[in-house]
């Protein structure tokens, strides 16, 4: 598709699934912005992941739409909304219509804004390709080349402010406490016997998905968070509430080193250059662990996280930190 020979095309990426697959989008975008610098380039996401593209300088615009199962109002108004939305991106005559995840409901909202062209990938994924490398390859359809750069998100200035004034000097280590899936929950247990080995050389911030684990829009962690800090007590770990994503990202970037399950923090977390030691179950490493950042993936042989030792992660924590600080000194 020759673009350039179309003044200034206009690309869309329909991005509407989960935060961890719309981090791993980011590489593409800045890909597609040093390819086409004069494109208008949007992405079409969700209230849930919007957060992950905001700032995000190579982006014209991001367009939002709340899903149904999330409204905050009834369900008319979420309809209309979204009706208006499409109408105002079928009246832009897009050229091109990107789809990295093309479940059906996807691909009919792509077809649906009448571009000129919908590029989706492959049905399922294949081979041992990170989500990174999957969703890249999107881009040799118009012209973007070579390897995957690194993923990233901006965190707010004004955020990252008010909880550098709240926490205090550091350094500081973010362990992050919630995953979707139950053979990437760790015992809470564990995470406090992590927890007090940690703080011996550092202060803890403890990071969660906020809510009650009921919620069926939004499940939580907030019971959990509170039972680990009272377990923890004797360590001083430092709760910090992220009720919205934003501030999460903000947390994110005021750590040295991340431990966390695989999933959407864990993403935020390597696309803001951090270190990772990542807490893998049954989803596959080799297509969702950090990229492009030193990291450490810990997994047992029964694929659940819940047989990991402390000791195993701690010892993944050593290495990575040995690595990371030697790194930096180098520098």
């Amino acid at each position: 598709m020759a673009l350039e020979a179309q003044g200034t095309p206009r690309i869309l990426v329909v991005r509407r699934d989960n935060i961890g697959d719309l981090v791993c989008t980011t590489p593409l975008i800045d890909a597609l912005r040093a390819r086409h610098p004069g494109a208008h380039l949007a992405a079409l996401v969700t209230t849930y992941n919007a957060a992950v593209l905001a700032r995000n300088p190579a982006l014209d615009a991001v367009h939002v739409y709340e899903k149904l199962k999330h409204r905050s109002g009834s369900f008319l108004a979420n309809v209309r909304a979204r009706l208006r939305l499409y109408s105002r991106l079928r009246a832009e005559r897009l050229d091109c219509v990107l789809v990295p995840a093309p479940a059906p409901r996807s691909l009919r909202l792509a077809r649906s804004l009448k571009p000129k062209q919908v590029i989706a990938a492959a049905a399922a994924p294949s081979g041992t390709r990170h989500e990174v490398e999957r969703t890249f390859a999107l881009g040799a359809a118009l012209g973007v080349e070579g390897a995957p750069g690194p993923m990233r998100v901006y965190p707010e200035a004004r955020l990252q402010a008010q909880l550098r004034e709240r926490l205090g000097a550091g350094p500081w280590v973010a362990v992050h406490i919630s995953a979707r899936r139950p053979a990437q929950r760790w015992p809470l247990e564990r995470y406090a016997g992590l927890i007090e080995a940690l703080a011996r050389e550092a202060r803890v911030m403890l990071l969660w998905a906020p809510g009650a684990k009921d919620d069926a829009r939004h499940p939580g962690d907030d019971e959990a968070a509170a039972q680990l800090l009272e377990a923890a007590r004797a360590a001083a770990p430092v709760a910090v509430p992220t009720p919205e994503l934003a501030t999460l990202i903000a947390a994110l970037s005021l750590a040295e080193r991340v431990v966390c399950p695989d999933g959407g923090a864990m993403h935020l977390a390597a696309a803001l250059a951090k270190p990772v030691v990542a807490l893998f179950g049954d989803s596959p490493p080799e297509r969702w662990r950090p990229w492009g950042v030193p990291h450490r993936v810990v997994r047992p042989e029964s694929r659940n996280v819940a047989d990991l030792s402390v000791s195993a992660v701690l010892d993944a924590y050593a290495q990575l930190a040995r690595e990371s600080g030697d790194k930096q000194q180098r520098r």
